[in-house]
């Protein structure tokens, strides 16, 4: 694996750790997709980093459980806009 991959995937796995950031928004912060994302944290950073992987997958893991949730607000918080 190139280095700048191995770069990359512990300063988005920080990033993530840190602020509890979405694969969406660590995605949008360091311009990369959104696959990209996913696949550092739970595929590369594994043979990296395996404790910051379980770290990581513990936030992504509350975030995938609370996913509907922020799209209800989502979609609650467009209506009430709409009707304002």
């Amino acid at each position: 694996m190139k280095d700048y991959i191995e770069e990359r995937a512990v300063e988005i796995a920080g990033y993530i750790i840190e602020t509890k950031a979405t694969v969406r928004q660590a995605a949008k912060k360091f311009g990369i997709s959104k696959s990209t994302v996913h696949k550092d944290c739970v595929e590369r950073l594994k043979v990296i980093n395996p404790g910051m992987a379980v770290e990581v997958r513990k936030v992504l893991d509350v975030n995938k459980q609370e996913r509907h949730i922020r799209g209800g607000l989502a979609t609650r918080k467009k209506y009430l806009q709409v009707r304002n």
